[in-house]
């Protein structure tokens, strides 16, 4: 099987990176920053109109008409530019929530019992697989109070103490609903190895800028060293990543979110040492990547639940890729939805 991008997939990444480049730059970043992570509604409408949001609906429908890799690989340049925002949420409830798929609605998701991504802001709230709106939604908001949050780009609200029970039944079944969680958790995925690779670029490129003695830093076995180790991490998470976008496979996915959690971490703290003491700085963005990449790794599926799962499948007879049954009910994850 080749699992190389195709023509058309390089070209929508492509397209992506030029169209956040042109309206999320780095300008538009620290502004962003400086707002304290308030949502932009036109830099969402312009998501929209791109088919961010209606990617994967059917083009009868309005959609793009595309699939789960090519989802992933916009998901991974969101990672890259640290574009705010319940992006995963939004994408997700296209075609359940009016408005979302066109960028004219924000949704934002419970995800376990952390605190609510940008609920504020939020035109419904994703329960399970059924969403919150209108006088639901004020009561939840109202009864929501906002915590301090580690990311300056992602402003947090704890939820009420019943917001795991989902609103009324509805025809969706239990799988449905465990299978959004496993996509939610792969599409965070993309977006931490799109941090990670950004972060590996811009070590890379300040080793060879900052001279030392005499000689760019990056010359220095130590920091050659810290160099590959963070290429060394990214790639696999990538493999990984990519698969399971192929295959849907929640073990799968759940080995693909380990590793691109470890790749962003650990890459942005590595990244932040070959900084050296401007990397601690506010104006330096690496900072931002490591925040992100903390919060990502405490949503959808946590590292000690991905070990979990990919211990039990060792050895054990599971369902078929696919099947009702591969995705459950889903257990309660800690982390912020979005």
């Amino acid at each position: 099987m080749d699992f190389q991008l195709s023509d058309d997939q390089r070209a929508l990444r492509s397209g992506m990176r030029d169209l956040l480049g042109a309206v999320f730059d780095r300008d538009r970043l620290r502004a962003a920053v400086d707002r304290g992570g308030a949502l932009d509604r036109r830099l969402w409408r312009e998501l929209g109109a791109a088919g961010f949001f209606a990617l994967r609906l059917p083009e009868e429908t309005g959609g793009v008409g595309l699939g789960l890799p090519e989802a992933v690989l916009l998901f991974e340049e969101a990672g890259r530019a640290l574009l705010p925002g319940p992006l995963v949420a939004t994408h997700l409830a296209a075609g359940l929530v009016k408005g979302a798929a066109e960028g004219e609605a924000v949704v934002t998701a419970v995800d376990g019992r952390l605190p609510v991504a940008h609920l504020a802001a939020a035109d419904a709230v994703l329960v399970g697989a059924e969403a919150l709106t209108g006088e639901a939604l004020r009561d939840f908001v109202a009864a929501a109070r906002p915590v301090r949050s580690t990311d300056p780009l992602t402003p947090l609200h704890r939820a009420p103490a019943d917001a795991e029970r989902a609103p009324a039944a509805t025809e969706r079944t239990p799988a449905y609903a465990g299978r959004l969680r496993y996509e939610a958790a792969l599409l965070t995925a993309a977006e931490q190895l799109g941090s990670a690779a950004r972060t590996t670029e811009a070590a890379v490129q300040h080793a060879g800028d900052r001279e030392q003695f005499g000689s760019p830093i990056g010359s220095f076995q130590a920091v050659k060293h810290l160099c590959a180790d963070m290429l060394a991490r990214t790639e696999p998470a990538r493999a990984a990543v990519y698969a399971a976008a192929v295959t849907g496979d929640p073990v799968e996915i759940a080995a693909a979110k380990l590793l691109a959690d470890e790749a962003a971490v650990r890459n942005a703290r590595d990244c932040l040492q070959i900084h050296g003491g401007m990397g601690f700085t506010w104006e330096a963005d690496v900072h931002l990547h490591l925040k992100r990449a903390w919060l990502r790794a405490a949503s959808w599926l946590t590292g000690a639940r991905a070990e979990e799962l990919l211990a039990a499948a060792l050895g054990a007879a599971r369902p078929l890729p696919g099947s009702s049954a591969a995705y459950g009910p889903g257990a309660p994850e800690a982390g912020g939805g979005g």
